[in-house]
């Protein structure tokens, strides 16, 4: 424990003082007492601390008083509160106020070092990832994209350089990367930053319909095109066509695919003319696609046309560094879409979060995120509230915390999976519209129909209307 870290006790009542302040000198922290709120503030005028403990009860200005008035001062300063009374009022106004925790009179004294040490801990964090995400955002110039390892540092400054250029590029990695936020980083540091940035997952998209979504169709080309209709590259004109999921593409529709990233034409389904495209590709694959040309399904020249720029994505585990930050970013997300207090998580938590193997990567940590947050109904994140899509993480869970886990989880899974049905119902089956009820991209949207098995589901009902142009 660093020995600068200070405390500061306020209470009226001596022995009071006198207990704090005899417990904590002994566990080797620096201790200051005041009998006042006044007094109080005129201490911290002078010297800071590190932790402020007050009874909520004090003479003249109370506790939480004290507090409000020490935040808009010092806004990162930990704090407990005591109280006589042990009220459920108290208690809740405390928290809400963002006390780290609270003790009730007469003070146990091994409670009190366990819950001052965690505080202390909490707090520690708490400014080492502040000060990580100030020094993330100095480093490159992708504020959206959370991490400061080597890994991460390498391919982002991969990215700067090739951003510019209007090279094709093929991002590969394991699914949860963050393919689509490293094609979008690119769209936006290149000077077609003010043109579309359209998407497509090829892998939603069934094979007779992948060539009009990309080169659009004539009136009359088949039935029930009644109109001309442009192609998604086509609406990508100057600007960058994100093709996810490229390993998907079937065989017979490559040819096509390779032809047009050649000459850069198209052609619409049903017409004779061809169209000058200027569109820069970015396609994204979590496949070994020199596997796949191996094994003949995938086309050879293909592979090396769409390969201009290999980018690897690296799996979460070779970035676990990155994992305080993540979750940082996506607690502070949800917290605030919820209109929740920003939720602390315990240390002895985050070094589970740490260890846990991430198959999922950073997609599975975000959720799990968004999980902890929503089933933690206090102002921090309880063990049981970090429900995984994997159990083996430790040893020692039980049996029947096993059971409880996946029960948990599959829970969750049915309740998501009844939101995206009833999107789709209430949107007519409309897969966009549906996508922004739901306040998810559209690739989040399909990915989820995909696990849940709901486009098959959907397609036995009603037709899927195509994907729409352009990303919300």
């Amino acid at each position: 424990m660093p020995p600068s870290e200070k405390i500061l006790v306020v209470d009226d009542e001596a022995n009071m003082l006198a207990l704090c302040e005899s417990v904590l000198r002994k566990e080797g922290y620096v201790v200051v007492c005041a009998a006042s709120a006044e007094e109080a503030l005129a201490l911290l005028e002078k010297d800071s601390v590190d932790l402020l403990i007050a009874d909520l009860r004090l003479p003249g200005m109370d506790g939480l008083e004290l507090v409000q008035r020490v935040k808009a001062q010092q806004p990162g300063l930990a704090y407990l509160l005591l109280t006589g009374h042990g009220t459920i009022q108290s208690a809740v106004a405390a928290m809400k106020e963002g006390a780290a925790d609270y003790l009730t009179k007469p003070v146990d004294v091994d409670e009190l070092k366990v819950v001052v040490k965690k505080t202390l801990e909490m707090s520690r964090l708490t400014r080492e990832v502040q000060h990580l995400r100030l020094q993330v955002a100095s480093e490159h110039e992708f504020p959206e994209i959370v991490g400061r390892s080597k890994a991460m540092g390498a391919l982002l400054r991969q990215v700067q350089l090739i951003a510019g250029s209007d090279s094709t590029v093929l991002l590969q990695g394991e699914s949860g990367t963050g393919k689509e936020l490293i094609a979008r980083a690119l769209h936006r540091s290149s000077p077609r930053r003010d043109r579309p940035f359209i998407a497509l997952d090829c892998g939603t998209i069934p094979e007779t319909l992948l060539e009009s979504e990309l080169f659009g169709y004539v009136k009359g080309a088949f039935t029930g095109a009644s109109a001309n209709k442009k192609g998604l590259w086509e609406e990508a004109h100057s600007g960058t066509l994100f093709l996810d999921e490229i390993g998907d593409i079937p065989v017979s529709f490559q040819a096509k695919l390779l032809r047009v990233l050649q000459e850069g034409e198209i052609r619409p389904v049903g017409s004779t003319k061809r169209i000058t495209v200027d569109t820069r590709v970015v396609a994204a694959t979590n496949k070994d696609l020199k596997s796949e040309v191996r094994a003949q399904r995938f086309r050879e020249d293909l592979y090396y046309r769409l390969a201009v720029v290999p980018l690897r994505l690296p799996p979460l585990r070779e970035r676990r560094e990155d994992i305080p930050l993540l979750i940082d970013h996506f607690m502070t997300k949800y917290c605030t879409r919820t209109h929740q207090a920003r939720k602390q998580l315990p240390s002895a938590l985050l070094r589970r979060l740490m260890e846990a193997p991430w198959p999922g990567n950073v997609r599975e940590l975000e959720h799990t995120s968004e999980r902890a947050v929503l089933l933690s109904p206090g102002p921090e994140i309880e063990r049981e509230s970090v429900v995984l899509d994997h159990v083996a993480l430790d040893p020692a869970t039980r049996t029947s915390d096993v059971q409880a886990i996946t029960e948990a989880h599959a829970l969750l899974d049915n309740v998501e999976r009844e939101k995206l049905r009833q999107a789709l119902v209430r949107t007519g089956n409309n897969r966009v519209h549906a996508a922004k009820l739901l306040g998810i991209s559209r690739s989040t949207f399909y990915e989820k129909l995909k696990r849940y098995h709901l486009l098959e589901e959907i397609s036995e009902s009603a037709p899927l209307p195509p994907c729409s142009r352009g990303v919300p």
